[in-house]
């Protein structure tokens, strides 16, 4: 990495470090990606906010943070030697032990030396007469710190990682301990006999009430809104388990490939009316006694594509709530009524349901009495005051689109991407953004990448768009670009998903909204539901017409010349 001079330095700044690739994460995309630029070669970098690698597992540590989907099938697929040398010790794993994995994967494939961690990039600029970005960090003062350059750019910033708050005035005047979950300290947390608060029972929520609501004092849980829930089942892995479970890879993972979702659980093609009430009752209680996402990605299809069916199989789930939760009232609550099981991703628990029988839980239905504010010993709302020692906020992110807002990337004519992205992303493949020239959405939005199991999904991104660099490196290009006709195209495909979908009508981060964040109150168009193995073939066929939809600068190559040359350029490509 070199130090160069720069006219366009940001004041106070008379040189900046120059790299060819900057990667902005250190997470499960990041790290891969850095791989594979080194692995080709180049100068690359990670920029990373947080202290150590690891992403959504380096910041998520509170109690009962783990994976919902089976750990075998979370892990990277395309080394060999971790897959035999790393051993799982539970299906889902938690996230001390993810964690203790991405750092074995890092120091295996000798990635550390090359990131920079502290680094918060606070803005990103493309400088149009140089064809690169400059990077801007700030300092832990909020001062203004180093600039990076670089040719391209790539954002591995996570899609749940811009953590919200909830509206509520007077939280700065409470006098103890309190947190967002995003945030929770690195040091142990006192929680016996301690009167907790959580605010917030999305998927997060869950997890931490499952795990905490018997080790405090008293737990009140305030929902605003109930989710869906279904048993995790969760259960350790023996030894010999995962030397079967090692011999099965090459299946598993093409498993994985060939369902929907990316998931070793597909749809249940039998025809919804074609089968009996008690052939469907045996097959849910078979799936709600079965561990994972089956009871979500394995049911009937009809399930989440019509109202009538998926309101069956609500009240079978509804009925199971009321059979866990000892006091019918609570049940109740606890019951969503405002969309269908499955409509918005389905938080996996495990003993969830049964932390309300706990006479140390209260649960506040926020729709009858809501927080009117926080004050200096705890919340008041329209009913009556709670003093508390710890305030838990489980409220959720700014999801998708957050992390990039957070962020002023600023690309051809001065153009803000969050000013662009503002009534809703727009990309091409969710890999890039016109008028944002050499920067790569890694698992950004309108990518299967946020929709269906990440590392695989993450892995064919990362794959795709190293090979694309290769690509445009070997041809002499210094600007590669988003038309705008492939965008405008490539919105219309991934809206295409969204007519007459379930998952479409209900408010969630799927469709982008958050009402903690001014302007997502609204649809937008934010993941790709056409599945994992079709977004898969999409990149495939842009690689194979010599990579269609792109504009590109910087050589005399003819795009007819570039045509003709694409099949013996993917001869030997990893075929995503």
């Amino acid at each position: 990495m070199s130090t160069v001079n720069s006219a366009n330095q940001p004041s106070g700044h008379s040189s900046a470090r120059e790299t060819e690739v900057i990667i902005i994460g250190a997470g499960v995309c990041g790290i891969y990606m850095l791989h594979k630029m080194l692995t080709q070669g180049r100068e690359a970098l990670v920029l990373e906010a947080g202290d150590d690698l690891g992403g959504t597992w380096y910041w998520n540590r509170y109690p009962g943070a783990r994976f919902d989907s089976e750990s075998y099938t979370y892990g990277y697929s395309f080394n060999r030697e971790i897959l035999e040398e790393w051993n799982w010790q539970e299906h889902f794993s938690a996230q001390p032990q993810t964690l203790e994995y991405l750092n074995f994967v890092a120091d295996k494939l000798q990635v550390r030396p090359h990131m920079r961690f502290g680094a918060r990039v606070t803005a990103a600029r493309f400088n149009e007469q140089t064809n690169r970005w400059h990077v801007q960090l700030s300092n832990p003062d909020g001062s203004e710190g180093d600039e990076y350059i670089c040719r391209f750019l790539c954002t591995a910033i996570g899609m749940l990682s811009a953590a919200t708050y909830p509206r509520i005035p007077g939280a700065e005047d409470f006098k103890g301990e309190s947190f967002h979950t995003y945030y929770w300290p690195k040091e142990p947390v006192s929680l016996a006999g301690r009167k907790v608060a959580v605010i917030g029972t999305g998927a997060t929520g869950v997890q931490v009430i499952s795990e905490i609501a018997d080790k405090v004092g008293s737990l009140t849980v305030f929902q605003r809104r109930p989710n869906w829930c279904a048993p995790l089942h969760n259960s350790p892995i023996s030894a010999d388990e995962m030397q079967d479970i090692k011999a099965r890879y090459d299946e598993i993972f093409a498993q994985c490939r060939a369902t929907p979702n990316g998931f070793l659980h597909g749809p249940n093609r039998k025809p919804f009316d074609e089968t009996t009430e008690a052939e469907r009752l045996a097959y849910w209680n078979e799936l709600y006694d079965s561990p994972g996402f089956g009871i979500w990605l394995s049911n009937y299809r009809e399930v989440l594509m019509y109202p009538e069916a998926n309101k069956i199989f609500s009240d079978f789930i509804a009925d199971k709530i009321r059979a866990r939760v000892n006091d019918p009232q609570v049940a109740e609550k606890l019951i969503p009524k405002d969309h269908g099981f499955g409509t918005r991703r389905v938080p996996l628990e495990t003993r969830y349901y049964e932390a309300y029988n706990l006479p140390t839980t209260q649960l506040v239905d926020l729709t009858e009495t809501p927080i009117e504010r926080i004050d200096a010993t705890g919340i008041q709302t329209s009913a009556e005051h709670y003093d508390f020692d710890l305030i838990i906020y489980a409220t959720g992110f700014d999801a998708i689109t957050g992390a990039f807002d957070r962020i002023t990337f600023t690309g051809v004519g001065g153009q803000k991407l969050s000013d662009k992205w503002h009534d809703g992303p727009s990309t091409y493949l969710g890999a890039q953004v016109h008028g944002f020239p050499n920067l790569f959405t890694l698992a950004g939005p309108q990518s299967a990448s946020v929709s269906t199991n990440f590392p695989p999904a993450i892995e064919a991104a990362v794959e795709w768009t190293a090979d694309f660099i290769e690509w445009v490196s070997q041809h002499g290009y210094e600007r590669v670009e988003a038309s705008q006709a492939a965008e405008d195209e490539w919105v219309e495909h991934v809206k295409s998903f969204y007519a007459g979908s379930m998952l479409a009508e209900t408010k969630s981060w799927f469709t982008g909204y958050n009402s903690n964040v001014d302007g997502h109150n609204i649809l937008r168009h934010m993941v790709y539901f056409g599945g994992a193995h079709t977004y898969r073939q999409k990149l495939r066929e842009i690689a194979e017409q010599g990579y269609e939809g792109f504009d590109f600068e910087g050589a005399s190559v003819s795009r007819a010349a570039i045509s003709r040359h694409a099949k013996s350029w993917r001869n030997g490509r990893t075929q995503w």
